[in-house]
C-alpha cells in the first residue's frame, strides 16, 4: 500500500519540511551530474561507509577529508535512484507536516536531524565490518513515522494498492499502516543477520535496521521534544 495522503490538517506552513525536500531533490540533481566514477568516490565521501565509521570510533585515520562522522548527517540527503528519492520524500511530504506542526520549526529540524543520526548508527551497529556505502533520508523520515503513530494513531491514510492495471484506494488509521511498517522492517532487520548475503545492506540492498531504529528513536524523541504538549499554551507564552 502506497500512501498518498492523510486526513490531518495542520496550523502552520511547514517550512522545514518544504526546505528538507528541497535540499534532497537538490543533492540528487547534483548526484545525477556527476559520471560514474566520480559519484563512487563522492557517496564513499559523504555517505556512511561502516568500516571507516567504525575505523574512525576506534581512533584509526581514514584519510577522508570530510571527518567521518559527519557523514552520519550528510548521508541523509544523499539517494541511490529516482524511485528512492522518491518513495522517502513521499512519506516526508504526508506525515512530516504534522510532526512539524506539533514541534514547531527548529525543534522538528533537530528531531529530523537526530533521528537520522541514530538511525545511521543502528545501522552501523549491525553491519561495523561492511564496505557498502549507506545512505538516504528513510532513517531521519523513519523516525517523523515513529513519532506520528504515538501523536497521531487515529489518522486516516488514504493509499493506493497497484494491482497490475487496477489501483485500488484504501484507507486505513494510521496505527495499523505504520505499524505494519515498522513491523515489516524489524523483520527483515532480524532476517538480515542471518542471511546478510541476501538481505540488508551487504548486498546493496535496504537498511532494515536504520528504518526501525529511526523509528524506535522517533517515537522516544519525539514526546521528549514536545510532542504532547498543549500548543495552546505554547502560542500564549510565545505571546508573552
Amino acid at each position: 500500500m502506497v500512501p498518498i495522503r492523510d486526513n490531518n490538517p495542520i496550523t502552520i506552513t511547514p517550512y522545514v519540511t518544504y526546505g528538507l525536500i528541497a535540499a534532497n531533490v537538490l543533492a540528487f540533481l547534483y548526484e545525477s551530474s556527476l559520471p560514474p566514477q566520480a559519484l563512487n568516490g563522492f557517496l564513499h565521501l559523504a555517505a556512511i561507509v561502516p568500516r571507516e565509521l567504525t575505523a574512525s570510533f576506534s581512533g584509526i585515520p581514514v584519510n577522508q577529508p570530510v571527518p567521518e562522522w559527519a557523514t552520519l548527517i550528510t548521508s541523509q540527503f544523499l539517494h541511490g535512484g529516482l524511485l528512492h528519492l522518491g518513495g522517502n520524500m513521499l512519506f516526508l511530504w504526508i506525515f512530516g507536516n504534522n510532526i512539524e506542526d506539533r514541534l514547531g520549526h527548529f525543534k522538528y529540524l533537530l528531531f529530523y536531524i537526530s533521528c537520522g543520526v541514530l538511525a545511521g548508527l543502528s545501522q552501523w551497529y549491525f553491519s561495523q565490518s561492511s564496505n557498502i556505502p549507506s545512505l538516504g533520508a528513510s532513517g531521519a523520515i523513519a523516525g517523523v513515522l515513529g513519532a506520528y503513530i504515538l501523536r497521531f494513531p487515529q489518522a486516516e491514510i488514504l493509499g493506493v494498492v497497484p494491482l497490475g492495471f487496477f489501483f485500488p484506494t484504501f484507507r486505513v488509521p494510521a496505527y495499523f499502516f505504520l505499524g505494519f511498517w515498522f513491523l515489516q522492517q524489524a523483520f527483515y532487520g532480524v532476517a538480515s543477520l542471518e542471511t546478510p548475503a541476501n538481505i540488508g545492506m551487504e548486498n546493496g540492498g535496504i537498511a532494515y535496521w536504520a528504518h526501525a531504529g529511526g523509528f524506535v528513536f522517533g517515537a522516544i524523541l519525539g514526546p521528549v521534544l514536545g510532542l504532547f504538549s498543549d500548543k495552546s499554551n505554547d502560542d500564549y507564552l510565545y505571546r508573552q
